[in-house]
């Protein structure tokens, strides 16, 4: 039965497969089940298909199967075996030496080589893991002769669903085009019906769902069904049990039966003819299934109660006698039979197979489906503590922190139970870093102090010791951390992961001291941890170096950095590493007045529910961003308090001080005093004793001192504000300018003494956007008599360097490095043609004209 009221998304995607040939392009398809997407995939792909190869481009698809926990990796692996990858996802025992990275790679590189379609059908059941290889493949989609065509039901995918991060991904991109599939007019039921008077109550049974629709025109014999499932279930009607039971069989297998599979089932020829007659089956690369998952849904459901888990049953020995190695298929039917013994078997397999293919979601869901079905026999703790660690540090590595929390703490009840020392230690050091993600810093202490006591001379004792080390030197008491770390370089205990944990330690410490030497140890220190597969230890090297730049104002020095790290985390799919950096970028950005790049990276780690942890600089980001472009009160408020609630659990004078000078700020701002700072000098005091903390202990003082709260004293004060406490205004906003802080050198010159340069700084806040700080200084001028004051700019007369997004800061760079057209568009996977727009764009928002003024200007717009 052809096509309906689909002609113009036919001709649209054949266009889509057209234009790769200029550039990569992405297709949504959307639509209620039954609408008919992949019927409109097939009919709209056909010439593709059937063409000579050599005049069309290839077509892979992937396929998302309705399990109940997604096959890791399931679509991209079907995707590169047709596209002739030699190897797929890594199977237990081989894992990908570069995690997701590896496969996102050769995707890309296999996807270069001839224009290729790729089809990825029902996205809804996707999996993490397979969101971001095509995440991957979307972000590089200008620069590949590729059209990626996404199938989903937009009603079954909403907020936290696992699709959302590529769709936004997808929404963003320029090169995209959507679809969305609506339900048949009644004149189309009519012609699909061939004029049936009762064509009016069967668009009204099947709200003009196609594939109903065509159900009831498959049988015009019979009376209108009082359900869409009766109408499906009528080309059953005319088979025997057996035969019956066979299609029922297949209905409960989600992802079709592989052709091995049918003789050990007793599926011979004879029986798959006439099964084939029914017109719901459809043989595909994969073997025999449905013709529609609608189709499957209605056979499955008419199952007689308690036969179901039997015919799950019959599955699983058949997989079982193939020797199959799909455990999360396997996991399936174990589920559905409810056969224990095996659900645990698979589960655990599949947890395995999950964590070596970085889908952490996907190993959460197995290892608590494994847990759920694990005897409480005595004997059996030890594997149920085991299984509840390895949870917690998924959960962990997912940004699920009270999930781990309880995991690791019902796996230490266990231990204590079985009086294992070591296992007692080391659930006690996990707690300690789940706690300080959670921004409970003496819950962290305390509990890295138990593991330390408990693990005596092992692994779990040097493990305990780099965690305690780590957290010392955090809140910068270097003394404990150094004297925790020469304590176990004495020691022989502790293997190769303890040992370049304090390694990491101990150089970040030294960078503390300002021992710049330390810097490079710090890069040397991840690049092995990476090399190793230790991800979570390199990404965290690279934390601590890019927020020691950024403390100590190395800003293109942390921009480099974190242009290596975030994508690696991204890459390695390490969501607690990836929030926490982007945070760090949020505030770096905003050292530098970029303020569309900083609010872009504080919203998203906010939204994203992000690690306590991670979110005291995004909620201070965005405090500062409101006080300067003059936003709402009330947000403006709460990102404070939630920064400095964080701040105080912290208990680390960084972000408290940095989170006081906000406070200090927003006072200057609006002229109300705010009773966080009655406290002050209890504070700088705390502060003031700990070394590293000169720039935040500034950055304080400064604050304080032109809200008319002089008086307070510290040694330790960074050079450009002790350059404007002393009244060196002018002298100030030149270091500034040297450490490319625009907006900390416009507010020193500010104050100057000399009203024409008070006047520059001025203008200059107003040329970043900080229309709010500018109304207050306005004021702040008119008082001490300047009265030559320059009229606001009009915003569209107005450059704007703040108003920068992250891509167009990436292609500012390049240009400003001398880079053509062509060579940015091949460095960020992007095409000429939209190189070229990301430079007008820039041009214009910078108030340029041309590429050369980029390149002179690079300096100043902290693009070096």
């Amino acid at each position: 039965m052809g096509l309906f009221e689909r002609t113009p998304e036919v001709s649209a995607l054949r266009r889509e497969v057209r234009e790769i040939a200029v550039a990569g392009r992405v297709l949504a398809v959307t639509g209620d089940a039954g609408s008919g997407k992949t019927s409109l995939l097939a009919e709209a792909l056909a010439p593709v298909v059937t063409g000579p190869a050599a005049s069309h481009p290839r077509v892979v698809r992937g396929l998302c199967d309705p399990l109940a926990t997604p096959r890791p990796l399931g679509p991209v692996g079907e995707l590169l075996d047709q596209l002739g990858d030699g190897h797929t996802a890594p199977g237990p025992g081989a894992a990908e030496p570069g995690g997701l990275g590896g496969i996102e790679r050769r995707l890309v590189d296999l996807v270069a080589t001839r224009p290729t379609v790729l089809v990825v059908d029902d996205a809804q059941w996707i999996d993490a893991a397979s969101v971001e290889v095509l995440r991957h493949l979307v972000r590089r989609i200008d620069a590949l002769p590729a059209l990626l065509v996404l199938s989903y039901r937009d009603t079954a995918v909403g907020l936290g669903h696992t699709l959302m991060p590529l769709l936004g991904d997808i929404a963003r991109s320029e090169r995209t085009t959507r679809l969305a599939l609506p339900p048949l007019s009644l004149d189309a039921v009519r012609e699909m019906l061939h004029g049936r008077p009762d064509a009016e109550r069967v668009h009204r049974l099947t709200g003009g769902n196609p594939f109903f629709a065509s159900e009831i025109a498959r049988h015009p014999e019979e009376e209108l069904p009082t359900t869409v499932r009766d109408a499906v279930l009528a080309s059953a009607t005319h088979l025997d049990h057996a035969d019956l039971e066979i299609l029922q069989l297949i209905a409960v297998a989600p992802d079709g039966l592989d052709d091995r599979l049918l003789p050990p089932l007793g599926i011979d020829v004879p029986v798959l003819r006439r099964l084939e007659r029914t017109g719901l089956l459809i043989r595909t690369h994969r073997g025999v299934g449905f013709r529609h998952e609608l189709a499957r849904q209605s056979v499955a459901e008419s199952v007689q109660p308690g036969v179901e888990p039997l015919l799950h049953l019959r599955l699983l020995d058949a997989f079982e006698r193939l020797d199959s190695r799909d455990a999360a298929v396997l996991t399936h039917h174990a589920v559905a039979a409810s056969d224990g013994p095996r659900i645990l078997r698979y589960a655990r397999l599949a947890a395995e197979r999950a964590i070596e293919a970085s889908s952490h979601t996907e190993a959460v869901a197995f290892l608590q489906l494994a847990l759920d079905h694990l005897g409480d026999d005595p004997g059996e703790r030890a594997e149920r503590a085991r299984l509840l660690e390895s949870l917690s540090t998924e959960q962990y590595m997912v940004s699920r922190l009270p999930e781990s929390l309880a995991s690791i703490s019902a796996a230490l009840r266990l231990r204590e139970q079985l009086d294992d020392r070591d296992g007692i230690a080391a659930a006690h050091d996990r707690r300690a870093i789940v706690e300080y993600y959670s921004a409970r810093r003496r819950a962290a202490e305390a509990q890295a102090d138990l593991a330390a006591s408990a693990g005596g001379d092992g692994e779990a004792a040097a493990s305990a010791n780099a965690t305690r080390a780590y957290l010392a030197y955090r809140r910068h008491d270097l003394e404990t951390a150094r004297g925790i770390l020469e304590h176990e370089a004495e020691r022989t205990g502790g293997g190769t992961t303890a040992r370049l944990r304090r390694s990491i330690t101990e150089a970040a410490a030294d960078l503390v001291d300002g021992d710049l030497a330390s810097r490079g140890l710090l890069l040397l220190h991840a690049a092995t941890a990476i090399e190793r597969s230790l991800d979570e230890i390199g990404t965290t090297a690279y934390s601590n170096l890019s927020a020691l730049d950024i403390e100590q104002r190395r800003l293109r020095e942390a921009e480099s950095v974190l242009s290596q790290s975030i994508p690696l985390t991204i890459e390695r799919d390490i969501p607690i590493c990836s929030q926490w950096q982007t945070g760090m970028r949020a505030r770096l950005h905003l050292l530098r007045g970029r303020w569309t790049a900083s609010a872009e990276d504080a919203s998203a780690v906010i939204a994203d529910h992000g690690a306590p942890l991670a979110l005291v600089w995004p909620h201070l980001v965005s405090t500062l961003l409101g006080i300067r472009r003059g936003g709402e009160a009330a947000a403006i408020g709460d990102h404070l308090d939630s920064a400095f609630a964080l701040a105080l659990e912290l208990g680390e004078s960084l972000q408290t001080l940095a989170v006081l000078a906000g406070c200090a700020e927003r006072s200057w701002s609006t002229g109300a005093p705010d009773p966080r700072l009655d406290r002050i000098d209890e504070h700088l005091a705390a502060a003031d004793a700990r070394p590293g903390t000169e720039w935040a202990i500034g950055e304080l003082l400064v604050w304080l001192d032109r809200i008319g709260m002089p008086g307070h004293s510290a040694v330790h004060v960074a050079e450009p504000h002790r350059l404007e406490l002393e009244g060196r205004h002018d002298e100030a906003g030149d270091r500034w300018d040297d450490l490319g802080a625009p907006f900390d050198a416009a507010m020193a010159r500010l104050h100057s003494r000399d009203a024409a340069v008070a006047i520059g700084a001025l203008e200059r806040l107003e040329a970043l956007g900080a229309d709010g700080t500018a109304a207050r200084a306005r004021e702040l001028l008119a008082a001490r008599g300047i009265r030559a004051l320059p009229p606001r700019p009009r915003t569209s007369t107005r450059s704007n360097p703040a108003g920068l997004t992250n891509r167009q800061l990436d292609v500012a760079r390049l240009v400003a490095h001398g880079f053509t057209n062509a060579e940015l568009a091949e460095r960020l996977f992007i095409s000429p043609k939209t190189a070229d727009h990301h430079v007008s764009a820039i041009l214009a928002k910078l108030g340029l004209s041309s590429r050369r003024d980029i390149v002179r200007s690079a300096r100043e717009l902290g693009l070096g």
